[in-house]
């Protein structure tokens, strides 16, 4: 699901460093979560003090309500759980009372006016009933009032016994509540601003330690031109999403400085291979205004045309490299191999060695009429030029794919420089005249257009001459 935008006025808000917002992320989640659970923490530690402190009364109040219905009450109860008792008549007279409540006056405590109403109906019992052991129409009651200035938990019962009926009183004093909670509410309020700083200063570091080789490689790659692309940028010992990054780096500089060197090699040989028919052409054009014997000008119109016609093909070339390597699109269709090749092998009709085909059926492949009639052109003509009586194509189907084979009988390609054939202005020592060995393009295109097929071209052994076999995938052989 697409996450909404951030709001522009929220966004200027944020912290603009991957740093400082991994800072802030973590110290407002670290917040949160302990501000939520020291309220959590606050809230249950002064829940169960308060039912501790009623329990305690509930119970001292029971043991009095016990006393007083079996026998008569002193006027000075025993102390049970630090809890207050006083006892009142049914004229509200005094009757007894706990030791700590005779440092004041003989008067019963005030308690809240009107006196709060018992819980009604016995389908809701407290659970102080049970314990407490009272009948069904006595039950406590918990109202609150002030003590000696004290917040106080009052429980307050009735009985029936020898002195009469009887109003007992007990009340447990909040003060250990109250400062249990201010004790922990000040050690929360001092220790959770000292926990998110310490968050804050590590989650800074550690993303700052882990930042710093990101920063070191954005450093040099900035620093880094199409003049020194050797340069490459520092790869962290880290083993991390950073450390690949710096080798995911290095590589596509690797992939750059190759890309450029090819460049520069390719402008030096193409404009060395310009330069030679250009010259050449100067030369003759200048020896015929030099010297305007009419009996000179066929044989010097002959050279300036086949200068000229070499300079056409070579821009063509060039241009067809260029588009390839820009991987311009072309349109396909469904092409039967064995009939276009065996069309464009009829056109060729000034061959200096015949040709042998053998097109087998059913080789159907996706791609560009002319880029694969070029394909098999430039091999014949690469066999033609060095073969010395045959010049063999087949077209075979070997499972997905079609098999393009074009082998001579020449002097053949030594296995180490099978690879070198198929780089652009490329020839072998035997063919550097400019009769025989061309500008040394031909295999180079004819292996970037295997390749924009998503086939493949190599020069494999054979028993005699050069044996050049291209695969290209067939029609449908992916499914």
């Amino acid at each position: 699901m697409r996450r909404p935008p951030v709001p522009p006025r929220l966004r200027r808000l944020l912290p603009r460093s991957v740093r400082a917002r991994a800072t802030f992320a973590a110290t407002a989640v670290v917040t949160l979560a302990l501000g939520g659970s020291s309220a959590a923490l606050l809230a249950v530690l002064h829940a169960n003090l308060l039912r501790t402190a009623r329990d305690s009364a509930v119970e001292q109040a029971g043991k009095v309500v016990e006393l007083a219905s079996r026998e008569h009450l002193p006027s000075v109860l025993a102390p049970h759980g630090g809890s207050s008792v006083w006892v009142l008549d049914a004229d509200g007279n005094l009757v007894a009372v706990t030791p700590d409540l005779l440092i004041r006056p003989a008067a019963a405590p005030p308690l809240p006016n009107p006196p709060l109403p018992n819980p009604p109906g016995p389908s809701a019992p407290g659970p102080d009933q049970s314990l407490l052991q009272l009948p069904p129409d006595e039950k406590p009651l918990v109202v609150g009032a002030r003590l000696h200035d004290r917040r106080q938990q009052v429980i307050t019962m009735s009985v029936s016994g020898p002195d009469g009926p009887l109003t007992v009183h007990a009340a447990a004093s909040l003060r250990d509540v109250e400062a249990a909670g201010d004790t922990t509410g000040t050690a929360l309020a001092v220790g959770v601003p000292v926990l998110v700083l310490l968050v804050a200063t590590v989650t800074w570091r550690v993303t700052g330690r882990a930042l710093r080789p990101v920063e070191a490689i954005r450093a040099e790659v900035a620093e880094i031109t199409g003049h020194d692309l050797h340069r490459r940028v520092p790869v962290p010992h880290t083993g991390d999403e950073v450390a690949r990054l710096a080798v995911t780096v290095n590589a596509t500089l690797d992939r750059l400085e190759d890309a450029g060197l090819r460049q520069r090699r390719f402008i030096a040989d193409a404009s060395h291979e310009l330069r030679s028919p250009i010259a050449v052409l100067r030369t003759q054009l200048e020896v015929a205004l030099a010297h305007p014997d009419p009996e000179l000008w066929p044989e010097l119109l002959a050279d300036a045309l086949e200068d000229t016609v070499r300079l056409q093909d070579l821009a063509a070339d060039l241009l067809l490299l260029a588009r390839l390597d820009a991987a311009d699109p072309v349109a396909v269709e469904l092409l039967d191999l064995a009939a276009l090749f065996a069309a464009a092998l009829a056109a060729r009709t000034a061959d200096r060695v015949p040709v042998a085909a053998e097109l087998a059926d059913g080789a159907e492949v996706l791609g560009n009429r002319t880029w694969l009639t070029r394909l098999l052109t430039n091999l014949v003509d690469n066999a033609q030029r060095y073969a010395a009586d045959r010049v063999e194509v087949r077209l075979t189907v070997r499972g997905p794919d079609a098999v393009l084979e074009v082998c001579d009988d020449g002097p053949g390609i030594p296995a180490a420089d099978r690879e070198r054939v198929f780089e652009r202005f490329t020839r072998l020592d035997d063919a550097r005249s400019r009769e025989l060995g061309g500008a040394g393009l031909g295999l180079a295109i004819a292996r970037d257009l295997a390749g924009h097929h998503g086939g493949t071209l190599a020069a494999e052994p054979a028993r005699t001459g050069a044996r050049l076999v291209a695969r290209l995938p067939r029609a449908g052989s992916a499914d």
